[in-house]
Protein backbone atom coordinates (compact mmCIF):
# COMPACT_ATOMS: atom_id res chain seq x y z
CA UNK A 1 0.00 0.00 0.00
CA UNK A 2 1.22 3.46 -0.94
CA UNK A 3 2.40 5.84 1.78
CA UNK A 4 0.56 9.06 2.52
CA UNK A 5 1.84 12.05 0.53
CA UNK A 6 2.90 13.78 3.76
CA UNK A 7 5.10 10.83 4.73
CA UNK A 8 6.52 10.58 1.21
CA UNK A 9 7.47 14.26 1.34
CA UNK A 10 9.14 13.85 4.73
CA UNK A 11 11.13 10.87 3.50
CA UNK A 12 12.15 12.61 0.27
CA UNK A 13 13.23 15.70 2.18
CA UNK A 14 15.61 13.52 4.20
CA UNK A 15 17.04 11.73 1.14
CA UNK A 16 17.40 14.60 -1.33
CA UNK A 17 19.30 17.87 -1.32
CA UNK A 18 17.17 20.95 -0.60
CA UNK A 19 17.48 22.04 -4.24
CA UNK A 20 16.45 18.61 -5.58
CA UNK A 21 13.53 18.43 -3.16
CA UNK A 22 12.28 21.86 -4.31
CA UNK A 23 12.62 20.69 -7.91
CA UNK A 24 10.46 17.65 -7.12
CA UNK A 25 7.80 19.90 -5.59
CA UNK A 26 7.90 22.08 -8.71
CA UNK A 27 7.51 19.05 -10.97
CA UNK A 28 4.64 17.80 -8.79
CA UNK A 29 2.85 21.16 -9.10
CA UNK A 30 3.44 21.42 -12.86
CA UNK A 31 2.36 17.81 -13.43
CA UNK A 32 -0.91 18.39 -11.58
CA UNK A 33 -1.57 21.55 -13.62
CA UNK A 34 -0.88 19.73 -16.89
CA UNK A 35 -3.04 16.79 -15.79
CA UNK A 36 -5.91 19.15 -15.04
CA UNK A 37 -5.47 20.84 -18.42
CA UNK A 38 -5.35 17.61 -20.45
CA UNK A 39 -7.73 15.39 -18.48
CA UNK A 40 -5.23 13.04 -16.84
CA UNK A 41 -5.43 11.69 -13.30
CA UNK A 42 -4.13 14.51 -11.09
CA UNK A 43 -3.27 12.19 -8.18
CA UNK A 44 -1.12 9.95 -10.38
CA UNK A 45 0.51 12.97 -12.02
CA UNK A 46 1.28 14.57 -8.66
CA UNK A 47 2.72 11.40 -7.18
CA UNK A 48 4.85 10.63 -10.24
CA UNK A 49 6.06 14.24 -10.30
CA UNK A 50 6.94 14.17 -6.63
CA UNK A 51 8.85 10.87 -6.84
CA UNK A 52 10.40 11.21 -10.30
CA UNK A 53 13.87 12.13 -8.94
CA UNK A 54 13.86 10.01 -5.77
CA UNK A 55 17.11 8.35 -6.93
CA UNK A 56 18.72 11.44 -8.50
CA UNK A 57 21.06 12.27 -5.63
CA UNK A 58 22.61 8.79 -5.56
CA UNK A 59 26.27 8.47 -6.52
CA UNK A 60 27.13 6.88 -9.86
CA UNK A 61 28.47 3.77 -8.12
CA UNK A 62 25.32 3.44 -6.04
CA UNK A 63 23.09 3.85 -9.12
CA UNK A 64 25.03 1.12 -10.93
CA UNK A 65 24.83 -1.16 -7.90
CA UNK A 66 21.08 -0.62 -7.44
CA UNK A 67 20.44 -1.11 -11.17
CA UNK A 68 22.21 -4.44 -10.98
CA UNK A 69 20.23 -5.43 -7.87
CA UNK A 70 16.95 -4.53 -9.62
CA UNK A 71 17.87 -6.39 -12.82
CA UNK A 72 17.87 -3.21 -14.91
CA UNK A 73 19.77 -3.66 -18.16
CA UNK A 74 22.89 -1.49 -18.08
CA UNK A 75 24.53 -0.90 -21.44
CA UNK A 76 27.73 0.90 -22.31
CA UNK A 77 25.85 4.21 -22.53
CA UNK A 78 24.53 3.90 -18.96
CA UNK A 79 27.95 2.76 -17.71
CA UNK A 80 29.53 5.87 -19.23
CA UNK A 81 26.77 8.10 -17.82
CA UNK A 82 25.20 6.35 -14.81
CA UNK A 83 22.98 9.37 -14.04
CA UNK A 84 20.70 8.02 -16.79
CA UNK A 85 19.88 5.17 -14.42
CA UNK A 86 18.25 7.44 -11.84
CA UNK A 87 14.91 7.16 -13.67
CA UNK A 88 14.54 3.35 -13.81
CA UNK A 89 16.19 2.96 -10.40
CA UNK A 90 13.84 5.64 -9.06
CA UNK A 91 10.82 3.73 -10.36
CA UNK A 92 11.98 0.64 -8.45
CA UNK A 93 12.57 2.70 -5.30
CA UNK A 94 9.08 4.21 -5.69
CA UNK A 95 7.72 0.66 -5.69
CA UNK A 96 9.84 -0.70 -2.84
CA UNK A 97 10.40 2.27 -0.51
CA UNK A 98 7.25 4.32 -1.16
CA UNK A 99 4.73 1.56 -1.85
CA UNK A 100 3.72 2.71 -5.34
CA UNK A 101 2.07 -0.19 -7.18
CA UNK A 102 0.48 1.71 -10.06
CA UNK A 103 2.31 0.68 -13.24
CA UNK A 104 1.39 3.93 -15.03
CA UNK A 105 3.11 5.98 -12.34
CA UNK A 106 6.16 3.71 -12.34
CA UNK A 107 6.43 3.88 -16.13
CA UNK A 108 6.18 7.69 -16.08
CA UNK A 109 9.03 7.81 -13.56
CA UNK A 110 11.09 5.40 -15.69
CA UNK A 111 10.65 7.49 -18.85
CA UNK A 112 10.95 10.99 -17.41
CA UNK A 113 14.57 11.47 -18.50
CA UNK A 114 14.86 9.83 -21.91
CA UNK A 115 11.23 9.63 -22.95
CA UNK A 116 10.46 6.87 -25.39
CA UNK A 117 8.20 5.69 -28.18
CA UNK A 118 4.45 5.34 -27.55
CA UNK A 119 4.44 7.46 -24.41
CA UNK A 120 1.16 7.59 -22.50
CA UNK A 121 -0.50 10.85 -21.52
CA UNK A 122 0.97 10.53 -18.01
CA UNK A 123 4.44 9.77 -19.42
CA UNK A 124 4.31 12.94 -21.51
CA UNK A 125 3.09 15.02 -18.58
CA UNK A 126 5.92 13.93 -16.27
CA UNK A 127 8.55 14.21 -19.03
CA UNK A 128 7.42 17.76 -19.78
CA UNK A 129 6.77 18.82 -16.16
CA UNK A 130 10.37 17.90 -15.34
CA UNK A 131 11.52 20.03 -18.26
CA UNK A 132 9.44 23.16 -17.59
CA UNK A 133 8.86 23.30 -13.83
CA UNK A 134 9.02 26.84 -12.38
CA UNK A 135 12.71 26.74 -11.34
CA UNK A 136 13.96 25.72 -14.79
CA UNK A 137 15.75 28.53 -16.55
CA UNK A 138 17.17 28.11 -20.05
CA UNK A 139 16.72 29.86 -23.40
CA UNK A 140 13.30 29.03 -24.81
CA UNK A 141 11.74 27.71 -21.59
CA UNK A 142 9.04 30.40 -21.48
CA UNK A 143 7.88 29.60 -25.02
CA UNK A 144 7.89 25.91 -24.16
CA UNK A 145 5.81 26.55 -21.02
CA UNK A 146 3.19 28.40 -23.10
CA UNK A 147 3.13 25.62 -25.69
CA UNK A 148 2.82 22.97 -22.95
CA UNK A 149 -0.56 24.35 -21.90
CA UNK A 150 -1.92 24.57 -25.44
CA UNK A 151 -0.50 21.52 -27.26
CA UNK A 152 1.08 18.82 -25.10
CA UNK A 153 2.36 16.70 -28.00
CA UNK A 154 4.00 19.63 -29.78
CA UNK A 155 5.57 20.70 -26.48
CA UNK A 156 6.97 17.19 -25.87
CA UNK A 157 8.35 17.15 -29.43
CA UNK A 158 9.95 20.55 -28.85
CA UNK A 159 11.48 19.31 -25.59
CA UNK A 160 12.91 16.27 -27.38
CA UNK A 161 14.33 18.52 -30.11
CA UNK A 162 15.89 20.98 -27.65
CA UNK A 163 17.40 18.19 -25.55
CA UNK A 164 18.82 16.31 -28.52
CA UNK A 165 20.26 19.50 -30.06
CA UNK A 166 21.80 20.49 -26.71
CA UNK A 167 23.42 17.07 -26.32
CA UNK A 168 24.82 17.17 -29.85
CA UNK A 169 26.14 20.72 -29.41
CA UNK A 170 27.74 19.64 -26.12
CA UNK A 171 29.33 16.71 -27.95
CA UNK A 172 27.53 14.21 -25.76
CA UNK A 173 25.84 10.95 -26.62
CA UNK A 174 22.11 10.97 -27.32
CA UNK A 175 20.26 8.06 -25.75
CA UNK A 176 18.67 5.93 -28.50
CA UNK A 177 15.39 5.79 -26.55
CA UNK A 178 15.13 9.58 -26.86
CA UNK A 179 15.68 9.39 -30.61
CA UNK A 180 13.05 6.65 -30.91
CA UNK A 181 10.62 8.65 -28.78
CA UNK A 182 11.16 11.82 -30.78
CA UNK A 183 10.79 10.05 -34.11
CA UNK A 184 7.67 8.14 -33.06
CA UNK A 185 5.99 11.34 -31.87
CA UNK A 186 7.10 13.23 -35.00
CA UNK A 187 5.63 10.55 -37.27
CA UNK A 188 2.41 10.44 -35.25
CA UNK A 189 1.97 14.20 -35.41
CA UNK A 190 2.64 14.22 -39.12
CA UNK A 191 0.20 11.39 -39.84
CA UNK A 192 2.76 8.88 -41.04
Amino acid sequence: MQMEIRIIKEKLQQKLSAKRYCHCLGVQQTAVELAERFGADTHKAGLAGLLHDCARDMSNDHLLKRAEEFGIVVGSLERSSPVLLHAPVGAQLARIEYGVRDEEILQAITLHTTGGPNMSLLDKIIFLADYIEPDRCFPGVEELRKLAYTDLDQAVLAAFDQTICHLIQSQRVVHPTSVKGRNALFLFLNGK
